[in-house]
């Protein structure tokens, strides 16, 4: 055991007791459980969410004595850029030092959200359409899941919260729009208690509220369907790609570990090590979309290896979207965070080595949820689907704001609006996040916007009058 078990119950330093580049547990971090972890914003559940489900019953019945993951209270642990005193008494560097020297450089948020209570798939369906991805008929149009994927966060009799229906190979939609079913009455109370009653749920759709597959892999090739498949069907809705090939906005979007990727770096990249390759589906969004996959969109879905030939060429899109790789890219389980700092350092060291590139680049650098770590923060009840947790958020730009901490509320349909914002578009649809308005908050409490449901651009976070 890395961590004592007499160590109080709080929020405690990770490094005190392991190394900084050491590998960290993976608290739970579904959307249900994500809503009872913050608990109608006393955020006081976190550990005992730990306790008593894990990552999901799978729709299995519970274990003679109940489960317990035995992840204890790892998610109250966080890390220290101040200088400190391990446990050993010897004294150590602060952690993160990279991100420390970009925050003291360029600008950050202390207010950035992950946009979907819950863990990666969801959330990045939130970066590429500011929206909740939905089963879909084969024509398209809403239809009603397979019985055993609908979500049910009713607890087994004699436990306290290991749910009937959960889980990565369990239920994972969610008809919000009826308040009959199983945990949509109390979501509902939540935002209401934080003074939103706009759930954004159409009727007779059923959201992935966590992670399934995306029907289309890397290669075009298809997933079944099929109710033991857990696999999201041809997805239908807007995304901001659409929107910028609609208005002749050049983009790509750069997922690392691609086949070519594997090939091209079997164990390093510039000579950071890699591990182990692992293409990470979820992480590949527009892999589910009918407008990408069967057009000839889907050549601008590319690998890391391109976007290092495109910066060289001088050929980057007006819109890059960067996924690293995934032993680079800091999830808890199976890469540091020390790892997404070199990555990221070698990207930005590179970008700004081509002048005519940087002269005009913002770079925005953020995870897609948090892990289910403990946040006190302010979490703002935007719709029935989040927001979530803050989240790392940093803008590297020659036009950033210099060693400034931004307050704005933002999430992740904040990089749809900053899109729309310098391109002039409009919103991805009519529903999506970025058609609400930007936050109004008054000096007392810059942190909690008083006209919610409200979401920033990411424009407060820039000097453009500063240049090089």
């Amino acid at each position: 055991m890395r961590f004592p078990a007499d160590m109080p119950n709080g929020p405690f330093q990770l490094s005190k007791y392991v190394p900084y580049p050491a590998y960290t547990g993976d608290p739970v971090h579904r959307f249900f459980q994500m809503w009872q972890q913050v608990d109608g914003g006393r955020h006081d559940k976190f550990a005992w969410i730990e306790e008593t489900i894990g990552t999901g019953s799978n729709g299995k019945a519970p274990p003679p004595g109940g489960f317990n993951p035995k992840e204890g209270a790892i998610s109250m642990g966080f890390y220290n850029m101040n200088p400190f005193i391990d446990a050993e008494g010897v004294s150590q560097p602060g952690d993160a030092p990279i991100f420390k020297a970009l925050a003291d450089t360029y600008a950050i948020s202390d207010n950035y959200h992950q946009a979907v209570m819950g863990g990666t798939g969801a959330n990045f369906q939130a970066v590429i359409s500011a929206d909740a991805a939905f089963f879909t008929n084969p024509d398209g149009t809403a239809g009603v899941p397979y019985s055993n994927q609908i979500e049910n966060p009713d607890a087994w009799k004699g436990t306290n919260n290991y749910y009937k229906q959960d889980g990565y190979s369990g239920g994972s939609y969610v008809n919000c729009a009826d308040t009959r079913q199983p945990g949509v009455k109390g979501v509902l109370a939540a935002m209401k208690a934080g003074g939103n009653t706009r759930a954004n749920c159409e009727a007779d759709h059923y959201y992935l509220v966590n992670n399934y597959n995306m029907y289309w892999n890397q290669d075009g090739s298809t997933n079944q369907l099929g109710s033991d498949k857990f696999v999201l069907p041809p997805q239908s809705n807007p995304t901001i790609a659409n929107l910028l090939t609609a208005n002749a906005v050049t983009w790509k979007y750069y997922s690392a570990d691609r086949a070519a990727d594997v090939t091209r770096f079997p164990d390093s990249v510039d000579g950071i090590p890699l591990p182990f390759h692992s293409y990470c589906g979820i992480c590949d969004p527009l892999t589910a979309y009918t407008s990408i996959m069967t057009t000839g969109e889907k050549d601008k879905l590319v690998g890391y290896g391109q976007f290092l030939d495109d910066l060289s060429a001088q050929s980057l899109p007006e819109v890059s979207f960067v996924r690293p790789f995934e032993a680079l890219a800091a999830h808890p389980a199976d890469s540091t965070t020390d790892l997404y700092e070199l990555f990221l350092n070698d990207l930005i060291a590179k970008v700004q080595a081509q002048p005519d590139i940087w002269s005009s680049t913002a770079i925005f650098i953020t995870t897609d949820e948090g892990g289910g770590y403990y946040d006190s923060g302010y979490i703002q009840p935007v719709d029935f689907f989040g927001d979530g947790t803050r989240i790392p958020f940093i803008a590297v730009s020659p036009y950033a704001r210099k060693g400034y901490v931004d307050h704005v509320y933002h999430d992740h349909a904040s990089l749809a609006k900053f899109i729309e914002a310098n391109w002039r578009l409009p919103a991805i649809s009519a529903r999506s996040r970025d058609n609400l308005p930007n936050p109004v908050a008054t000096k007392g409490n810059p942190y909690v916007p008083t006209n919610i449901p409200a979401i920033g651009d990411l424009m407060s976070m820039f000097d453009f009058g500063q240049g090089l």
